[in-house]
């Protein structure tokens, strides 16, 4: 029938707005997944935002792309996986120096404790707008920076941190799901900084 229109089929808000959350999660435990590495987690990450806004802004993908941009990611985000363990090491050895009641260990354990805060939230910026051919040291500094200059979008990354660490002392299996929400803050603070 020549002529004829099709109307096109359009999603609630409510609809779309789920499915954006729904997407989250499985997100969450693909990242979980892939993280299982242990230094993969910022290309997992990496990855993951790269899928979130691909579903936010309506174009296709999967697993499937998930898996490339992964594999693309794991690159060179082994070593900031690898940086991210071991910046973990030095602060675990603060603390224990601040434990042992060393003169200035309660100090150089609260200045290492800040600063691995500071290392995590800038790893997440930085993989949040991570695309193929990046560079993670690049990544790593621009992020660095726009974790000083935009310190509301930090602090909501640290509560999405925070979400994670408790779920999973609560029930374990939630903290794969929740990464994928950790996944879309991150995204929506580096989209809201792009925007300003």
């Amino acid at each position: 029938m020549a002529g004829v229109r099709v109307k096109a089929h359009k999603e609630s808000v409510f609809a779309e707005r789920f499915g954006v959350f729904a997407e989250c999660l499985l997100t969450g435990v693909w990242i979980a997944v892939a993280s299982l590495g242990v230094v993969t987690f910022p290309a997992a990450f990496a990855a993951g935002a790269r899928h979130l806004r691909r579903r936010t802004g309506h174009e296709g993908g999967g697993w499937r792309e998930f898996a490339r941009d992964f594999r693309t990611a794991v690159r060179g985000g082994w070593a900031a996986g690898l940086a991210g363990w071991l910046a973990a090491g030095l602060v675990r050895v603060d603390v224990q120096a601040a434990r042992a009641g060393l003169p200035g260990g309660p100090f150089v354990g609260a200045v290492g404790l800040f600063a691995l805060i500071g290392l995590v939230v800038a790893g997440l910026r930085a993989a949040a707008v991570w695309e193929p051919g990046a560079v993670w040291r690049v990544l790593l500094a621009e992020a660095g920076r726009r974790t000083v200059l935009d310190p509301a979008g930090s602090f909501l990354l640290v509560g999405g941190v925070v979400l994670v660490v408790c779920s999973a002392l609560l029930i374990a299996p939630l903290a794969a799901p929740v990464l994928g929400a950790v996944a879309a803050a991150a995204v929506a603070v580096e989209e809201r900084y792009r925007r300003r």
